[in-house]
């Protein structure tokens, strides 16, 4: 029994719902076999299945290992800057990357920016309410 509880306590150490409109965004701190922490971002959106007649959860998640939090929460806060005001980051067009992503700078449109992963993956990113991004950079 004792093994079942180490199970799920790894499952999930934490977890915080952000709901937005038609979907819940879950932030949620998991552990490896290792005791390495990681996070997912799932989003969930209610579908209805006209085959089954009935309704069902779509589910989308990323996965966010330790060694690349701090990239990932730059480029974040870097998204978030541009919608807000704009502008650019620093050293911003002299990234090799941009040659291969140029035209994503193109789709940006008011409330969502597109990333573009290495295999050619679009991830549009829908813009977090304030209070929602607030707290999950400051933890407040």
């Amino acid at each position: 029994m004792e093994e079942n509880e180490k199970m799920n306590n790894r499952e999930e150490l934490f977890s915080r719902p952000v709901r937005a409109g038609k979907r819940t965004y879950f932030f949620d701190v998991k552990a490896t076999r290792g005791d390495e922490k990681y996070i997912t971002i799932t989003e969930s959106k209610r579908r209805f299945s006209n085959e089954q007649n009935r309704f069902f959860y779509e589910k989308h998640k990323i996965f966010l290992y330790k060694e690349d939090f701090e990239k990932f929460m730059n480029a974040l806060k870097d998204t978030f800057n541009y919608i807000e005001t704009g502008e650019y980051p620093e050293g911003y067009f002299d990234e090799p990357a941009r040659a291969a992503t140029s035209t994503s700078r193109k789709t940006l449109t008011t409330g969502s920016a597109r990333l573009r992963a290495s295999n050619d993956i679009v991830l549009q990113i829908k813009r977090i309410p304030a209070m929602a991004r607030e707290s999950f950079f400051y933890g407040s």
